[in-house]
């Protein structure tokens, strides 16, 4: 097509204009050419998120800005630069060069290859990029070098302007020993625990003992819930400050480790904090971020439904208190832990854009990179604290690509081979940078997307997200949709009784699927039993016919009778239920919406096999249900059944990463639970056991090898 022709023959006019001029140092090519917005922006209407905050167009502001990031966090800077009239520039690396932010942007530069390290975190080609683009400023939005005092250095002695804090703010935020240590000077509750740096592991078990367990263990430089674990007792403690360790070291680049009393069941709640460099702090009040799996959020909500107003004004002035102290001037988000009882205490300061602030932006009308850009800029701050309140409710789900049914959320890759965001939904926003055809690798984060909805109370914030959970089409890699619909409905999360354990308390074995009540489950049997009949008898007579077939749903084997009263209407008999089905059914529509009775449901026909397999996504879960006419079924009795596969003697990579070190070789006799081997996969180190007792066969791996999910590393005799 022409977008791609005219893509190729702008890389090819680029590399030989290095060719004849190698002075200009075009590091491996440079989109300097204007570039054609030709991605569709679903955010018609900026403006309407911000109602109180709008922009002057006469205040003086930057001429360009560079964004040192990708995916969704790059497109939305763009979208507010765009709204302040900012022209903008991209970086990228080979494999993301054409990335939704790279084609939104203004100008794009390839800055490297694949590998964070030699790309996004690549300094000297970034800064080559900023040069040779003219760019007067840099937002590093989150993750990347958004929290490297180092980048925030170098850019102010080249007089750049770093969009963000000032260098010794997050040099004094960024160590966990020294924060902690600021906190408690500014008056700010800590959580009792050493103040030092931990020498060793017996350091760490010594300290333990005189603390008490359970302990939290997490390195100094850590954030995002990297290098964080929870031990029990000494043991533990020894496993778990190794992999602590070595997780540091790999996301960090610092190693150091603290060691503090954990606290036990308690909620995650932050505030949200903008300073200038004319003295004036403001708090934009509580993000709740109890839901999390393995320390990372999955679930947030503004406001959070346990704090009262004494609570919430005493947090945010500790939060305040925190900011003024260190001479903050910038967004940043000062985060506790609070316990049942509504004691708080100082976790971290994360002195960067928060993943999660849409949530606040919902029920402000600020628009937080708008401020970020006007503080960086040196005008103050036009926001009072009594400017700020709070309107409605606001969700937001953090979508990934990944397999909820292992441990919560295990990485997984693909191309999207369809992709809808959900539209038509009143208060709904979508923070994506990716589109149909895009690939989730194993470089980094596998989110999808930040979908927010606003409510004018908690209730309809929650419904709205249900419906665009269901209306999103995402198709080519495993989400974790499922897992956020299943949660939305929980009671205890509707009641609001949630803390950082909700996760194992309420799934103790683990996320197993949707758990479809009696009508749910009549529902959508009678819908797939609809969609079989439309199938079949499309394009026919539409006089009223009867069709007697047989359903298997999981163990379930249920007579049906479908009655076709029309091409959109069917009545299904289930047993004594008869329930009447309404809709325009079509298997080619990514979104069907049904009528079952009075009850409206969203649902995704996927697929429908000619010996009767449907496959649809129902309320968030793909469902896979298989259909016969009476007579078929009766011959299903004497087909053979399918062998089970033997996997307790084989441990599997259960997603893709790299192989970090291996700890058995053939003949060794392991016990079950034992480590065999520590996989990395999106910066995290994770422990590979045993699964069962038994002498090493064969060790298919070695130290640096890439792995596929589901290959066999390891396997027992």
């Amino acid at each position: 097509d022409f977008d791609s022709q005219f893509d190729d023959y702008i890389d090819f006019k680029m590399k030989l204009l290095g060719r004849l001029y190698p002075k200009l140092d075009l590091f491996c090519y440079l989109r300097v050419l204007q570039r054609r917005t030709y991605i569709q922006d679903g955010w018609s209407n900026i403006d309407s998120f911000y109602p109180h905050d709008p922009v002057d167009k006469n205040e003086k502001t930057f001429d360009k800005i560079l964004i040192a990031n990708r995916g969704e966090i790059a497109v939305r800077v763009i979208r507010t630069c765009k709204r302040m009239g900012i022209k903008t520039v991209a970086i990228h690396s080979d494999i993301d060069s054409n990335a939704v932010h790279v084609r939104m942007a203004d100008e794009a530069y390839c800055v490297g290859t694949s590998q964070s390290k030699d790309s996004y975190l690549n300094t000297d080609t970034i800064f080559k990029a900023i040069r040779v683009s003219g760019a007067q400023a840099v937002h590093p939005g989150y993750g990347f070098l958004s929290e490297n005092n180092e980048f925030a250095e170098f850019l102010k002695k080249h007089n750049i302007t770093f969009i963000g804090p000032q260098a010794s703010a997050i040099i004094a935020m960024g160590d966990k020993i020294e924060s902690k240590m600021y906190a408690k000077k500014a008056g700010v509750s800590t959580i009792p625990g050493y103040d030092g740096e931990v020498k060793d592991v017996d350091h760490c078990i010594e300290i333990s003992e005189k603390i008490g367990f359970p302990v939290m263990i997490k390195a100094s430089a850590g954030g995002g819930g990297k290098g964080m674990r929870i031990a029990w007792d000494k043991d533990e403690v020894r496993e778990r400050y190794r992999l602590s360790k070595q997780e540091a070291a790999a996301s960090f680049g610092d190693d150091r480790m603290l060691v503090e009393k954990f606290v036990d069941n308690p909620r995650h709640i932050e505030f949200q904090v903008l300073g200038d460099s004319h003295g004036n702090y403001i708090y934009l009040n509580e993000r709740e971020c109890s839901i999390q799996r393995r320390n990372q959020k999955v679930i947030e909500e503004a406001p959070s439904t346990f704090l009262d107003p004494e609570t919430r004004e005493a947090m945010g002035n500790q939060a305040v208190a925190l900011a003024r102290a260190i001479g903050y001037n910038s967004a940043g988000t000062v985060e506790f832990l609070v316990d049942s009882k509504k004691n708080f205490y100082f976790l971290e300061m994360n002195t960067r854009l928060q993943v999660e602030h849409p949530i606040t932006e919902w029920i402000t009308g600020v628009d937080l990179v708008h401020q970020m850009i006007r503080v960086a800029k040196g005008h103050p701050l036009k926001l009072s604290q009594k400017d700020i309140g709070i309107h409605g409710w606001a969700v937001e789900s953090r979508v990934y690509a990944e397999d909820p049914y292992k441990n919560f959320g295990l990485p997984s890759v693909g191309r999207l081979t369809k992709y809808q965001e959900p539209v038509g939904i009143p208060k709904v926003r979508c923070d994506s940078g990716i589109t149909e055809g895009s690939e989730i690798s194993i470089y980094y984060d596998p989110m999808i997307c930040k979908l927010t909805t606003w409510g004018e109370d908690r209730s309809q914030a929650l419904s709205r997200m249900r419906v665009a959970l269901d209306s999103y089409v995402i198709q080519g890699v495993t989400h974790n949709i499922p897992l956020l619909r299943d949660i939305l409905c929980e009671t205890n999360f509707i009641s609001g009784n949630i803390d950082t354990k909700y996760l194992p308390k309420i799934y103790p074995d683990g996320f197993l699927g949707r758990h479809l009540n009696d009508l749910d489950r009549l529902h959508l049997e009678a819908i797939t039993s609809s969609l079989y009949v439309y199938n079949k008898v499309k394009g026919s007579s539409l006089k009223e016919s009867t069709h007697k077939l047989v359903l298997h749903h999981d163990e379930h084997i249920i007579p049906i009778t479908v009655t076709t009263n029309s091409c959109n209407e069917y009545t299904v008999q289930i047993g004594e239920e008869k329930v009447t089905i309404r809709g325009v059914f079509t298997i080619s529509s990514s979104l069907v919406n049904i009528l079952v009775g009075d009850n409206s449901h969203i649902i995704q026909p996927i697929s429908i096999s000619p010996e009767g397999c449907i496959t649809l996504c129902f309320q968030g879960t793909k469902y896979q249900l298989s259909i016969y006419e009476e007579e078929i079924h009766n011959f299903l009795n004497y087909m053979p059944e399918k062998p089970q596969v033997d996997v307790s003697k084989i441990l599997m990579a259960p997603m893709p990463g790299l192989i970090k070190s291996v700890s058995c070789m053939p003949g060794d006799s392991v016990s079950e639970g034992q480590e065999l081997c520590v996989m990395e996969a999106m910066k995290m180190q994770n422990s590979l056991t045993a699964p069962g007792t038994g002498k090493v066969k064969a060790v298919n791996i070695k130290v640096s090898d890439t792995v596929e999910e589901s290959q066999i590393l390891v396997e027992l005799e």
